[in-house]
């Protein structure tokens, strides 16, 4: 695989986690009565559901043009690294715990992608 599509794969796994994060700070901020957003039935879509939303289907976009170019066998493991960086992301921005388990699951998803493409 070349650098360009390398670098296509691992930005849509990147914009899917990012916005995963923005819909779990969404999720978070859904009765806030003090948030500001679209108020409907009670709840806030935030500016966090909004940008949740736009990073998911941009990354969609990405992922299919990425599929346009590359067999599924080769680009779908990559979409597993989803598995490492959100739980990554919610230790260290939302203050999530993250138990050794965690962290041996984690390596071993990075050693199963790297073994499928190498």
């Amino acid at each position: 695989m070349d650098k360009l599509k390398l670098l296509q794969v691992l930005l849509s796994v990147a914009g899917i986690s990012v916005g995963q994060m923005f819909l779990k700070l969404a999720a978070l901020n859904l009765q806030n009565p003090k948030a500001v957003g679209v108020w409907v039935g009670g709840y806030c879509l935030s500016i966090y559901f909004f940008v949740g939303i736009g990073l998911l289907g941009m990354s969609t976009l990405l992922w299919i043009w990425v599929l346009r170019t590359l067999p599924l066998n080769i680009a779908y493991p990559f979409m597993a690294l989803a598995f490492v960086i959100v739980p990554l992301l919610a230790y260290f921005l939302l203050g999530e715990s993250m138990g050794w388990k965690g962290m041996a699951g984690s390596l071993l998803i990075i050693a199963g992608v790297v073994l499928i493409n190498t």
